[in-house]
């Protein structure tokens, strides 16, 4: 599944895949970003709870967006296949200049979105320039190839990942989160070894990859973003390897940013922050 289509004379909206327990107290750095790129007091951010199985989530953010300066926050209650053929909800998301979704099981998320209105709705939403974040499963979902499991592991395997379709709103990417403290450089190592041809992208907890319209990763938060290269893999026993056996991969490129790095997907070049604080590019900020 391909991103959706950008209108014409209009831009992408941002990506914003969170590895998780981002800060929502002290220093709520990345979802303050994210309500100011989305129009700020001008906003209309829309929340999708799915993920989770506590009713509260939902309103937690709700109240959290607000006090952030949001302008309008309204949250979803989807729970089933047939709420997301609610016109209302779809409505809602047309509506909106940025859609969170929160996390919880990713998997839960794409048996209910999958192919509905509401999915459709968030596609056609970004490519017509809404900003959409999610954490946690909220971000892996983002993918066409979605991460749904694989076990804490340091080493490449055979069946050391396991994918299932995302929502398509990047097709040259697979997203984990809670990378680094849940040790999964080893399942995204092998979701790239699966395809080479797609960027793997580990995002730790209380950060985030601000994705622009050009493709261009501006990293937020407190933690790292790691990102795999596999296109210049000249080696690889996949084929060869036996269930759960230990893979050779040579040629893998990876590069680890912190906040201020940035990463064109474009150009499969790395930056660093700054000197001069303003990085190699700008996160825009909404009217």
């Amino acid at each position: 599944m391909c991103p959706a289509i950008v209108p014409e004379g209009q831009k992408r909206g941002y990506l914003v895949p969170i590895g998780g327990a981002e800060d929502k107290e002290a220093k709520p750095t990345i979802l303050k970003r994210f309500t100011e790129i989305s129009g700020g007091k001008k906003s209309r951010i829309l929340v999708i709870p799915t993920a989770s199985r506590l009713d509260d989530t939902g309103r937690m953010y709700q109240t959290l967006f607000k006090r952030l300066g949001a302008g309008e926050v309204n949250y979803t209650p989807i729970t089933s296949r047939e709420d997301c053929d609610n016109p209302e909800y779809a409505a809602l998301c047309d509506e909106a200049t940025g859609i969170f979704i929160t996390g919880g099981n990713q998997l839960r998320l794409s048996t209910i979105l999958g192919g509905t209105a509401v999915a459709q709705a968030i596609r056609r939403g970004n490519a017509a320039g809404v900003h959409i974040a999610g954490t946690s499963a909220g971000a892996s979902i983002m993918a066409q190839h979605m991460m749904a499991g694989g076990p804490g592991d340091s080493g490449a395997r055979e069946g050391g990942a396991t994918l299932a379709p995302g929502l398509g709103l990047t097709n040259s990417a697979i997203i984990d989160q809670h990378f680094s403290e849940r040790n999964r450089i080893g399942r995204l190592l092998s979701a790239v070894a699966y395809n080479p041809y797609l960027f793997g992208i580990g995002v730790d907890e209380d950060t985030a990859a601000f994705i622009d319209s050009d493709n261009v990763i501006e990293v937020v938060g407190s933690g790292g973003v790691t990102i795999v290269d596999g296109s210049g893999l000249k080696y690889s026993s996949l084929s060869q390897a036996r269930s759960g056996e230990a893979l050779g991969l040579l040629g893998l490129k990876l590069d680890i940013l912190h906040e201020g790095c940035h990463y064109d997907l474009n150009t499969r070049e790395a930056f660093p922050p700054a000197e001069d604080g303003q990085g190699h590019c700008n996160i825009s900020v909404g009217d």
